[in-house]
């Protein structure tokens, strides 16, 4: 099959890259397997090198877009998994979180924790601008 470029869609090439995961999986497989089977004593090695470093750099390099965020920990638009449980936290648990991980010092996470509490809603968030601004006019 040709498609509009002329180029073969269905060459040997084509069908290698489109499968080069599934077909390094296989051979690590077969290779492990009869080293094992033939009493050679590599074989766990040539299993956990084959599946912790030949797979995922092949589904990395070769793999379809899928391939690479499954191996990379990334979901459908690009994002690590850490970064998404980030996005998806609340600020309260940001805030926690942070100073459980030593980013802020109790100070901070007090003081943090008040402007929160104190910016709950959209209208408590609109008072407490309007109250910081008065302060910065105040002190000029």
């Amino acid at each position: 099959m040709r498609d509009a470029g002329g180029s073969e869609r269905d060459s040997l090439g084509h069908r290698l890259r489109e499968n080069a995961t599934g077909i390094v999986s296989t051979l690590v497989t077969a290779i492990w397997l009869g080293a094992m089977f033939t009493g050679q004593s590599w074989w766990l090695a040539a299993m956990l090198v084959g599946y912790v470093a030949l797979v995922p750099v092949t589904a990395i390099l070769f793999g379809d877009e899928e391939d690479r965020a499954e191996w990379l920990g990334e979901n459908d638009h690009g994002v690590s998994e850490t970064e998404q449980r980030e996005s998806e936290e609340t600020p309260l648990e940001t805030l926690r979180r942070r100073y459980a991980e030593g980013e802020l010092s109790e100070a901070q996470f007090e003081r943090k924790l008040d402007q929160l509490l104190e910016t709950e809603t959209m209208e408590d968030a609109e008072a407490y601008a309007r109250r910081d601004e008065r302060a910065v006019e105040r002190e000029r």
